[in-house]
């Protein structure tokens, strides 16, 4: 049923699974390793289990994958996503939230105009107190996770990403929040999280959950 034999992890109390495939199977496509994630969650021969990549509402490819089989025991869709940076694969799914997975190559120097686009102004000063290589890390968990975030949340309004402050990663031990939302989510952003994985390499990856 499951051709990857390292165990998922869950990510603390949330019923999330996640699985990290890094090198050393060639060939791995993104839905494989997804599809036989989910297949374990459910208790399903992976064969059976079909991904949309589709939107539901405009049909374009964007936002997280939607499980379209199996579903949960009470009729209601899975969620699940995944991403991809080089030889890294990312994939997760759970049954509770929806929830959006983005994995980001941390780059020395980002460029200003990439970090006025990507970051609030209050992330981009934070940013400055720190050294090269640790700014690099923090600047990639920051655009993973509100990369991740957009995936989540799949068709809705363009948001700037500029405009949402997230917690720091170097000082909130992995699991963030948005600290500074805007109207359009009302009291939402504040159930929002951040579950940063570790990924080998100069990347970072995280996954969002609404709620």
């Amino acid at each position: 049923m499951d051709p990857f034999s390292d165990e998922p992890t869950e990510l603390g109390q949330t019923g999330v699974l996640v699985r990290i495939v890094v090198g050393g199977r060639r060939q791995v496509a993104p839905d494989a390793v997804l599809r036989a994630l989910v297949a374990r969650a459910a208790s399903v021969p992976s064969d059976d289990v079909e991904l949309v990549h589709a939107c539901d509402e405009c049909g374009a490819r964007h936002g997280r994958v939607h499980v379209a089989y199996p579903l949960t025991a009470s009729g209601a869709h899975r969620y699940a996503d995944v991403a991809i940076d080089g030889g890294a694969i990312i994939a997760a799914t759970g049954t509770r939230h929806p929830l959006g997975v983005a994995v980001e190559p941390a780059a020395a120097e980002s460029g200003v105009l990439i970090d006025e686009a990507a970051l609030h102004p209050d992330e981009r000063r934070a940013l400055r107190s720190l050294g090269p290589d640790e700014a690099a890390l923090v600047r990639a968990t920051l655009w993973a996770r509100k990369t991740a975030l957009l995936r989540a949340l799949g068709h809705t309004d363009f948001i700037e990403p500029s405009r949402l402050a997230v917690s720091a990663p170097n000082e909130d031990g992995g699991v963030g929040r948005i600290e500074r939302g805007v109207p359009e989510f009302g009291s939402f952003w504040r159930a929002v999280s951040f579950h940063d994985v570790p990924v080998p390499g100069p990347r970072a990856a995280s996954v969002a959950i609404l709620g």
